[in-house]
């Protein structure tokens, strides 16, 4: 009788959930794939982004940190499972997949979880106040990646699901592609995101919407 392998020290559920789909959210957008087949990393400035990370698939491992001379640079969680990687390549997500991602086959059910957890990783929110009209606050939700065939996958699911279309761009100076949401629609994209106060989500995004939103009910309110 041969002797058994060892047994897998982290076991990720590949049940679609909320928290799963979040966690891919975070990987299609800060995430990435090893050409080992066997590793996944996460990368971010945030510790709270790996917490939320470590949460949402049910472990517990520590980042290790890099440095740029003697200054903090970012974490990175790096998990080793050949289940869950070929689950990520299953759904769309591939080695190098910056400038390759498309579809990503998330539910329907889920994709506002997975939508939030793009947007935590490499999504933006800000406002500001328009000095050509009186009392105009403006804000703004942008999705943006190096994929042109990812953010229009996104723009697709997105006016699908909650009938907003958004506005496509292209940088000029490099090849990145945006879909940005303003007011209103911004409004829809917000409350599916944030369905419930205790989805998990990165705080700092989250209080900067809070903040915008209270703005827009005191001017709403004044006027």
């Amino acid at each position: 009788m041969g002797k058994r392998g060892p047994k897998p020290k982290h076991l990720i559920s590949t049940e679609w959930s909320a928290n799963l789909a979040y966690a891919v959210g975070l990987i299609a957008s800060d995430g990435s794939l090893s050409k080992d087949r066997r590793h996944i990393s996460l990368v971010s400035k945030d510790i709270e982004q790996i917490e939320n990370f470590n949460k949402c698939l049910g472990i517990n491992l520590k980042p290790g940190k890099s440095y740029v001379g003697n200054v903090f640079s970012t974490y990175r969680l790096q998990i080793g499972s050949v289940l869950f990687y070929e689950f990520l390549v299953s759904i769309g997500l591939t080695p190098a997949k910056s400038k390759t991602m498309g579809v990503i086959a998330v539910p329907d059910d889920y994709f506002f979880d997975f939508l939030r957890g793009s947007f935590d990783g490499d999504g933006c929110f800000y406002s500001y106040w328009d000095p050509r009209w009186k009392s105009s606050h403006m804000f703004y939700t942008e999705f943006i990646s190096a994929s042109r065939a990812y953010i229009e996958w996104i723009q697709e699911r997105v006016t699908a699901l909650s009938g907003v279309k958004g506005s496509f761009s292209i940088s000029s100076r490099v090849p990145m592609y945006s879909i940005k949401y303003a007011k209103k629609e911004s409004l829809e994209i917000i409350k599916k995101m944030y369905y419930s106060h205790d989805v998990v989500s990165l705080s700092r995004k989250r209080l900067k919407i809070k903040k915008a939103l209270e703005i827009e009910i005191e001017q709403q309110a004044r006027y």
